[in-house]
């Protein structure tokens, strides 16, 4: 998708969900799903490596003639300090004993090694690329660009919203507080970066020109909506899809988010060693003494692994990632392009219905209205989205 076509990315979708990478949940196949429904199907490549990433990116370019996306992780090399991995592994001892887990080993590798998934994703040029964890430099992106591929960086503040137009994105994903799975934040601490995604996608949409995705809480067509008519020029979702048929949300998981009560989630750093929302569980109550000495990602996230999938095999949730958003009692079971549909579908009539009562917002598209030197773009009105007067 080279030149001036990158632009339109967002603009040549039927539908302008985007389906939130989650790693752990799903596949190439939940990806291949979303995009032949209208969406855009989103693949997470972070556990993966070069040659898997390439591989991946066949496998779905073969099943889908419509746009899709890969995700991963922007990290710095890990070098831990032997003493904060040794009180780590200490801490996760027991419950490794209560798991008959043998005592904890050093990983090889933390993860997986960013520049060089950077390069694959290059190499095998899918049509967009999102990121999160961090902000590339000018040098990658316009190295992506340069391979057609559509970049997309995860925003938790303003200023990192502006980072990323800075570094020459196409578009920015507002991540909103209420949003499972890990925060992207990385140019402040949690409490700095806690913004919901109203204000979130308001104050970037007024602060950027590049189109802004709203992701965080968006679990129903009236969310999709509302960030729709907020000025968001698409949203993403993922809590939605963790009950899909295609997803490999495993078994317990699946049922804790049926069973779960009325707002479950919790943030913790407890599981990986940075902040992510998921459902509350025992391991996350009982490291909350030691949340801020508990060691950084992605140490801890290979230290737990382990541990983590010896309790999900023993049916266990206690010690598990349960990422889920805030909305996550909202999440019903189908197929991954039902959702999709069904989603968009409700998100029209909400928009249908509000154009009727309120009257439409004439005059006011994407990008087209200023207010001094910010760059308000409005809220969108349900006839930009192929509704009819």
């Amino acid at each position: 998708m080279p030149g001036p076509l990158r632009s339109l990315m967002l603009s040549r979708l039927t539908i302008p969900i985007i389906q939130a990478p989650m790693l752990g949940a799903t596949t190439e196949a939940i990806a291949i799903a979303v995009s032949n429904a209208g969406g855009l199907g989103s693949f997470a490549a972070a556990g993966s490596s070069p040659e898997q990433i390439k591989t991946s990116v066949e496998k779905i370019r073969a099943a889908t003639r419509q746009p899709f996306a890969v995700n991963i992780f922007v990290l710095d090399p890990a070098e831990p300090d032997p003493a904060v991995v040794r009180a780590a592994m200490d801490l996760l001892a027991p419950w490794r004993e209560r798991y008959g887990l043998p005592p904890q080993s050093i990983p090889n590798t933390w993860a997986q090694n960013t520049a060089a998934q950077i390069d694959a994703i290059i190499e095998s040029a899918p049509p967009a690329a999102s990121f999160t964890f961090g902000c590339l430099a000018p040098e990658q992106v316009s190295r992506l660009k340069a391979a057609g591929i559509y970049v997309i960086g995860t925003a938790t503040t303003v200023a990192e919203a502006k980072a990323w137009e800075a570094a020459g994105a196409d578009a920015i994903c507002a991540q909103g507080i209420e949003a499972g799975g890990h925060r992207g934040t990385f140019l402040a601490d949690i409490h700095a970066s806690a913004i919901g995604t109203l204000s979130l996608v308001s104050t970037i949409c007024a602060a950027v020109e590049a189109p802004v995705i709203a992701a965080g809480g968006i679990t129903t067509g009236e969310a999709v909506a509302a960030a729709l008519m907020l000025g968001a020029d698409a949203v993403q979702v993922g809590t939605a899809y963790l009950l899909a048929e295609e997803a490999v949300t495993p078994e317990p998981q699946r049922q804790a988010i049926l069973d779960a009560p009325d707002d479950p989630t919790r943030l913790t750093r407890a599981i990986s060693g940075r902040y992510a929302r998921g459902i509350d569980n025992e391991f996350m109550r009982a490291m909350r003494l030691n949340e801020d000495s508990i060691a950084p990602y992605p140490v801890q996230n290979a230290l737990t692994g382990e541990l983590r999938a010896a309790a999900l095999k023993a049916g266990s949730t206690d010690v598990a990632s349960l990422w889920a958003g805030q909305s996550v009692k909202l999440a019903r079971p189908g197929k991954a392009a039902d959702i999709t549909m069904n989603l968009w579908r409700q998100a029209q009539a909400v928009m249908r219905a509000r154009t009727t009562r309120f009257g439409a917002v004439v005059g006011v598209t994407p990008n087209a209205r200023r207010m001094g030197s910010n760059h308000y773009r409005g809220p969108h009105t349900f006839q930009e989205y192929g509704g009819e007067e």
